[in-house]
């Protein structure tokens, strides 16, 4: 005798195999099959290279870590930002465009990351460690990615605030 889990089995099996069919497109036929195939590209005039496709190294690096630290100036209802945080979004920009020419100076970027980031990581001299691409904010993983280690980054708007991001690895 079925066990009580194999007559559930035996009556969806077959219904879910047939839903999943409704969830992809149907195949076409006939003429209609061969207009649907795209044409291929026309071969460059000679004596001319071909247009690349655009890379996305973002997407490439999705997968690839790298390290970094940063400073955060977080502004007045910034994305976690602390209910101590009084400073206008104007006012947090021009802080960090402040802390930026500081470091362009020679300041020690761990000192100024411990003194001055609103970041969680700032004990850490904002240390954020190892991260890829995915794990972070758009327009902050874009900035980083472009790092070669040692770099610095100019000022990084985030729903979060306004970072400045060196990377270390």
């Amino acid at each position: 005798m079925p066990r009580p889990g194999a007559r559930w089995l035996i009556f969806w099996l077959p219904l879910a195999i047939a839903c999943s069919d409704l969830t992809r497109p149907a195949p076409q036929r006939g003429a209609a099959a061969a207009s649907a195939t795209p044409p291929a590209p026309a071969a460059p005039p000679p004596g001319e290279l071909a247009p690349s496709a655009p890379v996305n190294t973002l997407a490439a690096a999705a997968d690839t870590e790298i390290s970094a630290s940063h400073i955060l100036i977080a502004f007045a209802g910034s994305t976690r930002g602390r209910a101590t945080v009084t400073r206008t979004k104007d006012e947090a920009r021009a802080r960090a465009e402040e802390l930026l020419s500081r470091l362009r100076a020679g300041a020690d970027f761990g000192e100024l990351a411990r003194a001055e980031s609103d970041s969680p990581s700032a004990p850490r001299a904002g240390d954020l460690g190892s991260f890829s691409a995915r794990r972070m904010e758009p327009a902050f993983a874009a900035a980083a990615f472009k790092l070669t280690p040692g770099e610095t980054s100019a000022v990084v708007e985030t729903p979060f605030g306004f970072h400045i991001i060196r990377r270390t690895k």
